[in-house]
């Protein structure tokens, strides 16, 4: 199938949204009104938020689009002078925490048997949102930012219980969400619970995604992916997919047995090894963030102090 993405772009105060082909953003309703007729929303929450009843007339749309491109079928013109926005706002940001036997290590985590198991998943702000190129601030309050590459699961379809054989049909697509984290703003002394995740994951800032969504049908193996963080073009994490403990299809059969998934809620599947804490190393004012999944592509965060 011929790859594709859905972006939000914005270009003389205006959004829109872009279709990325080859790693080019064109203005989807510009090619759209050249090659086919089928409504597309204007927005890409809409358009997930209406995923089971417009998602596969659109996947088959933007196809067609995009094949047409990479034919030389169409007089295509790359966008000049955009900015990349955040594809959309997740409803939700659930979060898989240890999800990874050697970034579990490195964090000096002592699991239990998978068997004996399940996934741990906690909440992060939809507000920490931002878009690749956006600044990740450093809060006055913390000494340990912290970075995390994670493969981001966009929920299409509402469903409680869902089983595991069943988890892709809820799959609209997938993104990028660097999980920035304060380490030592993770934990409490001032209380008997020693973690406080939701502080140290959901300042502003703290969950850059993008730079868009690519649809479930152009990822054959989700889980078979590679994916790397580079600090100031050095590579910190180089993992796959392929090494998750807990798989996708187990996080979103675990999540619907608590409560009903919905089109936009969003799932940080976990991180491979290779953060700064594992190393003793964290991110200053100046540093520069890139986090890559194949498949999907890249994004770049500069750090500034708050």
């Amino acid at each position: 199938m011929t790859w594709f993405g859905i972006a939000t772009y914005e270009l003389n105060g205006s959004t829109a949204l872009g279709l990325a082909v080859d790693g080019v953003l064109y203005d989807a309703k510009t090619l759209l009104r050249q090659t086919t007729s089928f409504y597309l929303h204007d927005e890409l929450g809409e358009l997930i938020s209406d995923w089971q009843g417009a998602g596969g007339v659109a996947v088959a749309g933007l196809t067609a689009v995009a094949s047409a491109i990479e034919a030389g079928q169409i007089d295509a013109t790359p966008l000049v002078g955009h900015r990349l926005c955040v594809p959309y706002t997740p409803r939700r940001i659930f979060a898989a925490a240890s999800n990874y036997h050697e970034h579990a290590l490195e964090m000096g985590t002592e699991l239990a048997p998978r068997e004996e198991s399940s996934p741990y998943m906690f909440m992060k702000a939809e507000s920490s949102i931002v878009p690749t190129l956006a600044e990740v601030v450093i809060p006055p309050s913390a000494e340990r930012v912290d970075w995390e590459v994670e493969l981001a699961v966009v929920i299409g379809k509402q469903g409680r219980h869902i089983a595991v054989e069943d988890a892709y049909d809820y799959i609209a697509g997938y993104t990028i969400l660097n999980d920035v984290s304060a380490r030592d703003l993770n934990r409490r002394t001032d209380y008997p619970f020693k973690h406080d995740w939701f502080r140290g994951k959901s300042f502003d800032t703290f969950g850059p995604l993008g730079p868009w969504f690519v649809p479930r049908a152009c990822i054959e193996q989700p889980q078979n992916l590679r994916m790397r963080l580079a600090v100031n073009g050095e590579i910190m994490q180089d993992g796959n997919t392929a090494d998750m403990i807990f798989s996708i299809a187990e996080q979103i059969n675990y999540l619907s047995t608590i409560l009903t998934l919905q089109p936009g809620d969003l799932i940080a599947t976990g991180t491979p090894t290779g953060v700064g804490m594992g190393r003793g190393i964290y991110l200053k004012p100046g540093d520069v963030m890139v986090a890559s999944i194949d498949g999907i592509g890249s994004i770049e965060n500069p750090l500034v102090a708050g």
